[in-house]
């Protein structure tokens, strides 16, 4: 991380955190678009969000 910014888990860029961001919230990367998630606000973790999957109603 560099000063408190924490870098994107696919291309290490710097993620704009929103002021009032929530953990599992889910966030984009500036740079190369991908979903991240929010996993802890203190330190500040990211993760790469889950892929949603298909309901076929089961």
């Amino acid at each position: 991380m560099t000063d408190g910014t924490p870098l994107c888990p696919e291309c290490d860029a710097d993620v704009d955190m929103p002021l009032d961001a929530m953990e599992n919230e889910l966030i984009s990367c500036a740079e190369c678009g991908i979903e991240l998630e929010i996993m802890s606000l203190d330190p500040i973790e990211l993760e790469l969000a889950p892929e949603v999957e298909e309901d076929w109603g089961e």
